[in-house]
């Protein structure tokens, strides 16, 4: 038998005959998932060796979470930080790198298994989460800030930017044979938006699920008879759901919780977290006490001198003068000059030729008419009719989170939009156009449009409507509400899922609701909303009612 030579690694030695049948990427990620495992195992008998160096997630120390992303992403080995003395993880954060290490990381492996773009979204996936778990850190430490301030955008900003490369990833590349696989999961990553919802933030990732499973059940029937491993990985994805569902539900029921007991301000949370140091203004052993306020001011104390040139009250805001003064009576003017009637440019219209004042065409608050008063203000220009104004380029883009549609007119094509839970749609100024949401999606507004229909599959929100006469929407799910302000004339057809919708209008007119019959054969029975109300003063208190026409 021939000697087998021995290829040596971090974790061990590979025979060669071995390597020799395993292309070099298989062999690569074979050792760098060797050398990860063992990094972490030679973590785990450096905790059980010194259990007094206890971690939190300020500095990532050796047995947490960030120790398995780091080891996913790097090959070999790391020099080990210096050990520093920190607080001990919350509980709720050890259930969350539990997570991590299990269905994420588990993940993560069938996507390196896979390869390509898969396990390069399926690292920022990865990113993604530990972004989140940064701002689990912080809701320990601080205090909650305003969420519209620019420190509580900050804090968002890791989690907002490694989120959308994961839809980056996608859009990038719509025409890889693995696009479904990439769209599954850039459709749920919006499951980390669990952290800005208040109450039920456990009812948004299980809402998030069902965009996921839109794609995600698309791979499941191209691959269910021909590779099983891409079945596995749907499912691998689909229980991150799960889990983040449970640890929602168990930890944060109704919402992310802040310190605001005894936390410190936000600002400095966020800098002790990505320093790994303690905030200034919270040292550890406790600093010196605030310097004392400086003295109050003296009045019984000399006043300053004046200046020689007499100028002192101008500059010093010297009072006492100024009553001197007053206290004269009629002898205060007695130093004025009396004015010539040829200096009077009021009475000499050829002064004003060259005088500074401006006169009356040019002031608005001149007093040299014989009325007394100032000249009104010019009216603004009112706007020219729409038929008047220049005509814009039809849009149709993605800003962030928010779709923009605007500057459509006699659209002969439907106009398809494939949006997620996360995304807002925004239609104006839109003429005879058709519009069709896949998906589901937040909510949708329209404004000054004209003859526009709206196919919708269904809603977080609602849809708004303003100024948009003849407006037609067709709900194929569900959809929680409809406000209409100032719509004349509007046909809204329900599905048998959307029945129980909620419209609210103002100062509308010829809305009609067409709603399915009891059976699937039955036609839509169209009910009519009231437009006329009746209004009485009953024991003090107005008592609207609709106005029923008989016969």
């Amino acid at each position: 038998m021939p000697p087998t030579t021995l290829i040596t690694t971090a974790t061990g030695s590979l025979p060669v005959t071995l390597a020799a049948n395993m292309d070099r990427s298989a062999l690569t990620r074979l050792v760098r998932r060797l050398e990860a495992a063992t990094s972490r195992l030679e973590d785990m008998a450096q905790a059980t060796v010194d259990p007094s160096a206890p971690t939190n997630g300020v500095i990532t120390a050796p047995g947490t979470a960030m120790a398995a992303v780091s080891g996913a992403d790097q090959a070999g080995g790391s020099v080990p930080a210096p050990k520093q003395a920190y607080e001990p993880l919350p509980p709720a954060l050890d259930d969350f790198d539990s997570l991590i290490n299990g269905d994420v990381k588990t993940f993560v492996n069938m996507s390196e298994e896979l390869g390509g773009l898969v396990a390069e979204q399926s690292a920022a996936v990865l990113r993604a989460f530990a972004a989140e778990r940064k701002f689990l850190i912080i809701t320990t430490k601080a205090k909650k800030p305003d969420i519209q301030s620019p420190v509580y955008m900050e804090i968002l900003k890791e989690l907002q930017t490694m989120m959308g490369a994961v839809g980056d990833i996608r859009e990038a590349n719509r025409g890889s044979p693995l696009f479904n696989h990439l769209t599954t999961v850039s459709e749920g990553i919006g499951m980390l938006g669990w952290i800005t919802i208040e109450p039920k933030p456990a009812d948004f990732v299980t809402e998030t699920l069902s965009s996921a499973q839109f794609y995600g059940n698309r791979v499941l029937k191209e691959y269910k008879d021909k590779d099983h491993t891409h079945v596995e990985w749907v499912h691998a994805f689909y229980r991150i759901f799960k889990s983040l569902t449970n640890y929602v539900k168990q930890r944060y029921p109704q919402g992310v919780t802040w310190n605001n007991k005894d936390g410190i301000d936000a600002k400095a949370a966020l800098t002790e977290v990505e320093t790994g140091q303690k905030a200034a203004s919270e040292p550890l052993g406790g600093g010196p006490p605030p310097p004392p306020p400086p003295p109050l001011p003296r009045f019984d104390g000399p006043s300053p001198p004046t200046p020689p040139n007499g100028t002192g009250a101008t500059k010093g805001g010297d009072m006492g003068a100024v009553f001197d003064q007053l206290s004269k009576g009629e002898g205060v003017t007695a130093g004025l000059r009396k004015v010539d009637k040829s200096e009077m440019t009021h009475k000499n219209p050829s002064l004003r030729a060259g005088a500074t004042v401006p006169t009356r065409s040019d002031s608005q608050t001149s007093f040299s008419s014989s009325s007394g008063r100032g000249k009104s203000p010019v009216p603004g220009k009112k706007p020219k009719p729409e038929s008047m104004r220049t005509k814009k380029p039809p849009r149709k883009e993605l800003d962030g989170n928010k779709w923009i549609i605007e500057n459509y007119d006699n659209e002969k094509d439907i106009i398809d939009i494939e949006a997620s839970i996360s995304q807002s749609i925004l239609i104006s100024r839109c003429n005879k156009v058709a519009v069709r949401i896949h998906n589901k999606a937040n909510a949708i507004s329209l404004d000054n449009c004209t003859s526009l229909s709206l196919i919708i599959d269904s809603l977080v929100s609602s849809v708004d409507v303003i100024k948009s006469p003849k407006f037609a929407v067709q709900v194929l799910g569900t959809l929680p509400t409809i406000l209409l302000d100032q719509v004349d004339g509007a046909e809204i057809f329900l599905g048998k899922e959307s029945l129980s919708t909620e419209i609210f209008t103002s100062k509308c007119a010829s809305i009609n609701v067409n709603v399915p019959g009891a059976r699937e054969d039955d036609d839509y029975a169209e009910c009519p909303l009231p437009e006329q109300v009746k209004s009485v003063v009953r024991n003090g208190r107005i008592v609207s009612e609709i106005v029923e026409h008989a016969g």
